[in-house]
């Protein structure tokens, strides 16, 4: 009687299942998301925020999707504003959204509701962002409408489809132990700032003082354990 053996096809990897979907081969696909989005990370943090990429249906190489390392190890997922929006619109419960805007008696631009639709709920989720606790002294937040309208999205989409492991620029930014992979450039062109520069500048004086000191409480006599023949003059030769 002949055996008959059950063949187990391996599953793709996360990084074939994201090029057959950009129709492109693996290997140039990995190559390139490490020369381009994704410079500098290891194999491993690669894999990471493919997966990511992958459970969201995100498209970094469209700038869905960015790195954000921590500096105590490991990567932080920050999805771009367009990422938000292709998640959203692209949720199978997804059923519409509206956006409402509240201004004081001077017109000035105070918050911004945003509602969601589920097709599986009879009412919606709503979320009320505020500007006076999410501007940024940054460029784009000189676009208030705008910028508050993105935030409001934001946290709408995660009460309303649960999407977890990521976060947006701005918290990114504020959050303590991240940086940006994308060096800061300063006016001066080719001149990159480092914007831990400092950090590593102080811990670097503060371990050469130690050293200094370690180094001076060595070679400084230990008076006390010193033989009493070593404190007597020396014998005048006549």
């Amino acid at each position: 009687m002949k055996n008959e053996l059950a063949t187990t096809q391996k599953a793709p990897s996360a990084l074939a299942v994201m090029a057959s979907k950009i129709n492109v081969d693996p290997a140039k696909l990995h190559s390139t998301l490490k020369a381009t989005v994704f410079k500098g990370a290891s194999d491993d943090e690669l894999l990471a925020l493919v997966v990511v990429a992958n459970t969201y249906g995100l498209n970094p190489l469209l700038k869905e999707l960015y790195a954000f390392p921590a500096k105590s190890g490991g990567i932080v997922p920050v999805v771009s504003v367009d990422g938000w929006v292709s998640m959203v619109n692209g949720h199978p419960q997804m059923d519409g959204m509206e956006f409402e805007e509240l201004h004081d008696e001077h017109g000035k631009l105070e918050s911004i509701t945003c509602r969601i639709w589920r097709k599986d709920r009879n009412r919606p989720i709503s979320v009320t962002e505020h500007l006076s606790e999410c501007k940024r002294p940054t460029d784009p937040w000189k676009m208030e409408h705008r910028m508050l309208r993105h935030k409001a999205l934001m946290q709408c989409a995660r009460y309303a489809f649960g999407f977890s492991g990521i976060t947006d620029e701005d918290e990114a930014e504020a959050t303590p132990g991240l940086r940006n992979v994308t060096p800061l450039r300063s006016s001066n062109v080719g001149e990159v700032i480092d914007p831990f520069a400092n950090e590593a500048r102080k811990a670097a004086e503060n371990t050469t003082e130690r050293d200094a000191k370690r180094k001076a409480e060595s070679a400084a006599p230990d008076l006390a354990n010193m033989p009493e023949s070593d404190w007597n003059e020396p014998e005048t030769l006549m």
